[in-house]
């Protein structure tokens, strides 16, 4: 492995080349037109890219960090393969113009002296302005929502804009107050669900597998000790010797690894079914793989048989090893592959928060109109996906500490529950139409551990809820400044 100076001379060199790459490409791509509106938009677009890479790819890395599962430069390759894979295999040919629906310009387009240009402003303003507000929600550790924030810029900008044309009462009227109210009610619904299930899954894990581990390895010691205590007592004693031969019965009737090897095997399993789950219905939604209901079943019964059998004989493996070395090993295997899975549909899905608005500038740039929906060109996912696992290594290590150590502490098996929660409630949520943050259900999920390890940092949840808050007015606030200082401008 690489000095960590060197791995950061040579992501940052990656990045470079990358971006230049891009740059050069694109200027055929929009046929040499407004050659400083694209130049401009794409470097907001990879800040922004960078910045997700920070906070969110940063915090759902953080668990597995915090456990001890990954290292950094562990889960920089993590992230370097499932995120970018996630972003170019599954990340959509096509996306929406405007995020969500939030915002309606209608009444704006409509409008004879509307200028084509003013919605690329839009676009570029949310960009930098959701980038900008990451970045210091970065620096200060506080995981929040990319989602709200490219929200955010998006509204600010689109209110702005119609302010100036409009006048007050038309420019709100553009905003749609209800998925705005949807978005607040995340705030609370998305780190409850998170750490609801996050509560169940690792309260079960610990019922079965720890407390059984701690109480027999206590049983062991005790035993030990009485051992040794008879052995030194009476040596040559016809009692002593039944009273040894009694407790050394006892002693090998108790199998350490037991729960180990009964339970990590099913846990595991339905952990994978879950993965796959939310891989098929959300993070492989785009490409619209077809497959009836019976070829699903079939396929997620295969793989969770596979992993059944494959983490059964790890566990046989390590029965040689102490206890508390075999748990760690089995259950850091268990959350590498959540995070992998993790990351995946994290990499096909959030990218869009830097490429949506992009993929608009460059369709309208190209064409000179304003499509509802945009196509995808491969060289931006793969320079945004880049991009984000840079974000990761440069700027994500405050997010990775607050996630993974100072919220609460944590372990394999309480990182895997964490992870395996908060997919269970992304995809159940995706489902069925709750409005969730993924940022919001892994700092639930998080706290829920907490909750039952009972040592959960409250103190430090005020800065971070505050933050959630403030996103998406502080994102709005900047992408208004941006928008008057880009007419200014252009």
């Amino acid at each position: 492995m690489l000095p960590t100076d060197r791995l950061s001379v040579f992501f940052f060199a990656l990045l470079f080349l990358t971006s230049a790459g891009f740059l050069v490409w694109g200027y055929g791509y929009i046929n040499g037109n407004q050659i400083v509106v694209f130049v401009l938009a794409s470097l907001f677009a990879i800040f922004m890219a960078f910045n997700i890479g920070g906070n969110d790819v940063a915090n759902s890395f953080g668990t597995s960090v915090g456990a001890g599962t990954l290292t950094i430069r562990q889960a920089l390759l993590v992230a370097a393969i499932f995120e970018v894979s996630g972003a170019m295999l599954a990340g959509g040919a096509v996306t929406d113009t405007i995020r969500k629906g939030i915002v309606d310009l209608a009444p704006l387009s409509a409008r004879a002296d509307f200028d084509v240009m003013d919605f690329v402003y839009i676009m570029m303003s949310a960009l930098l302005a959701a980038a900008l507000w990451l970045l210091i929600a970065t620096r200060k550790g506080w995981p929040v929502s990319t989602t709200h924030s490219i929200i955010g810029g998006i509204v600010g900008a689109s209110i702005t804009l119609a302010w100036l044309a409009l006048g007050g009462e038309g420019a709100l009227k553009l905003v749609n107050w209800g998925q705005i109210g949807l978005i607040v009610s995340s705030w609370i619904i998305s780190p409850l669900l998170g750490g609801l299930a996050a509560w169940a899954i690792y309260s079960l894990i610990k019922r079965l597998v720890l407390n059984y581990n701690t109480a027999a390895g206590s049983e062991i010691l005790a035993l030990d000790e009485q051992i040794k205590l008879a052995q030194d007592s009476a040596p040559g004693a016809t009692n002593s010797d039944s009273t040894l031969a009694t407790l050394n019965a006892q002693r090998d009737a108790i199998d350490l690894h037991r729960a180990n090897l009964r339970y990590a095997p099913p846990i595991a399993a339905i952990g994978s079914i879950v993965i796959v789950l939310m891989l098929l219905f959300k993070g492989l939604k785009k490409l619209d793989i077809e497959m009836t209901p019976a070829e699903t079943t079939l396929v997620i019964g295969m793989i969770a048989a596979l992993i059944w059998v494959s983490v059964y004989v790890l566990a046989r493996s390590l029965r040689h090893r102490a206890l508390d070395d075999s748990t760690f090993v089995l259950f850091s295997w268990m959350q590498v592959v959540t995070a992998a899975g993790f990351a995946f549909s994290h990499g096909s899905n959030d990218i869009a928060n830097a490429i949506g608005p992009f993929a608009a500038i460059l369709d309208v740039v190209s064409t000179g109109e304003v499509s509802a929906k945009a196509p995808v060109p491969l060289p931006a996912m793969l320079t945004m996906g880049i991009a984000m696992v840079a974000g990761l290594w440069f700027i994500g290590k405050e997010v990775i500490q607050t996630v993974g150590t100072e919220i609460t502490r944590m372990h394999p098996s309480s990182g895997f529950a964490a992870e395996l929660a908060a997919a269970a409630v992304v995809l159940l949520a995706s489902t069925l139409g709750i409005p969730v943050s993924s940022t919001h259900i892994l700092v639930g999920a998080v706290l829920g551990i907490g909750v039952v390890n009972r040592s959960t940092n409250w103190r430090l949840m005020k800065p971070i809820g505050a933050a959630w808050i403030i996103t998406l007015p502080s994102a709005a606030l900047l992408a208004a400044l941006t928008l008057t200082l880009l007419r200014a401008v252009f």
